[in-house]
């Protein structure tokens, strides 16, 4: 095993361009909190949850317990009113760890917090947010159906209207927290109209099944289902006051946002790992490290990286300011994604045979990214959301 990074080493590394006098003292005391959390309550388990496919059921109350669930939310239902900068920084702490632990924040804060924060009731919110902020709750967000992924405005899930109810009916798949909601936010469409709608369902209702998807070879300290809908019955008052995908879609744009900056903390935990490794390591007399094409991956690592970073923070500025947009996101997810996949799978490459194990991170870093790179918006699609964006041609 390498030796542990140390604090001023990581921060050498991840600022290259010195942006940490440009986040606020709160940001920095949010980023710097998880951190310490990371360090000493995930780091030391986590190549073993991944193995055993596990996610540890105290984590949710920890989680809330840290203040990382719904940071940007109102404190009246239990947010910090926090900068979307911390909350990116909050994202790249924990996926620095795993992208499983930024997983289940970013599902709960983005894809279940936010919708109900958005488009759900007064009576919706005072029931479920505070309970999602502390943990005390769980929640999933059902969009992705087993044919219908990259388009769901062709999803199968249909909401029948009887009386003050309605009755969904459908399979929902690769859902992320499925097994252990308490809610799940699911995407139906109404049979009268063929307009999208959100419910927010409780899943001790009646006719609702969560099965997790044990065959996972990636994301494995995650829990991944399928959802089953069986004439589940939603009272009219637990509908989203929103019509259309616009609503899902809005949702997703906040959960690519968070990934733009988790997944550099996946990367730069390659790279660190990586670096030290061939510092360490003996070829023909020399380290690894001395060698001309070992500096060439490494100095290649260092500019991808350094410009995702870049370009996550000025997002975050946008998105304070109001000004990002649904391209301007998939352009970040997209471009850090692949930045940071490219550096697992050349970190994985400089360990050598030692690269395959889970005794170091960057194999694991490297298969969970491959998922990353899928959910949340395919590079292929958020391709063509950029080639729509400069062409004005939809190509989909």
């Amino acid at each position: 095993m390498i030796g542990t990074i140390t604090r001023a080493t990581r921060t050498h590394l991840e600022d290259f361009f010195e942006l940490e006098p440009l986040y606020t003292p709160e940001e920095r005391l949010i980023r710097d909190s998880v951190r310490e959390f990371v360090q000493s309550e995930i780091r030391p388990h986590i190549d073993a949850w991944w193995t055993q496919g596990v996610f540890p059921e105290y984590l949710p109350r920890q989680f809330g317990e840290l203040g990382v669930l719904g940071v940007t939310l109102p404190e009246r239902y239990g947010g910090s009113e926090a900068s979307y900068t911390a909350y990116g920084l909050v994202n790249r702490e924990l996926e620095y760890a795993d992208s499983g632990m930024r997983s289940f924040v970013s599902v709960q804060s983005s894809l279940v917090m936010y919708p109900i924060y958005r488009y759900g009731s007064e009576r919706l919110k005072n029931a479920w947010l505070p309970k999602l902020a502390s943990g005390e709750a769980i929640g999933c967000f059902g969009l992705t159906e087993p044919d219908a992924g990259s388009d769901p405005a062709n999803m199968r899930t249909r909401a029948r209207r009887v009386g003050e109810h309605y009755l969904l009916n459908g399979v929902k798949r690769w859902i992320t927290n499925g097994t252990l909601a308490d809610i799940a936010i699911i995407w139906a469409k109404e049979e009268e109209s063929n307009e999208i709608l959100g419910f927010v369902v409780e899943t001790d209702t009646e006719g609702f099944q969560a099965v997790d998807i044990k065959t996972k070879a990636s994301m494995r300290a995650s829990a991944t289902s399928e959802l089953y809908l069986d004439e589940v019955a939603v009272p009219i008052s637990h509908r989203l006051e929103v019509r259309g995908l616009k609503g899902a879609l809005s949702c997703l744009n906040q959960a690519r946002f968070g990934i733009a900056f988790g997944v550099l903390g996946a990367g730069f935990g390659c790279f660190e790992e990586a670096a030290r490794y061939t510092e360490d390591r003996l070829v023909f007399g020399k380290p690894l490290a001395s060698k001309q094409l070992v500096q060439a991956r490494l100095a290649d690592m260092l500019g991808d990286l350094t410009k995702g970073s870049l370009l996550a923070y000025h997002l975050a500025r946008l998105k304070e300011d109001g000004r990002d947009t649904p391209a301007r996101v998939s352009l970040a997810k997209r471009d850090n994604v692949r930045a940071a996949l490219k550096t697992a799978r050349a970190a994985r490459d400089l360990l050598g045979a030692n690269g395959i194990t889970t005794e170091y991170a960057s194999i694991r870093h490297m298969l969970n990214l491959e998922t990353v790179s899928t959910y949340e918006g395919t590079d292929t699609v958020h391709t063509l959301v950029l080639g729509r964006e400069v062409t004005g041609q939809n190509a989909f």
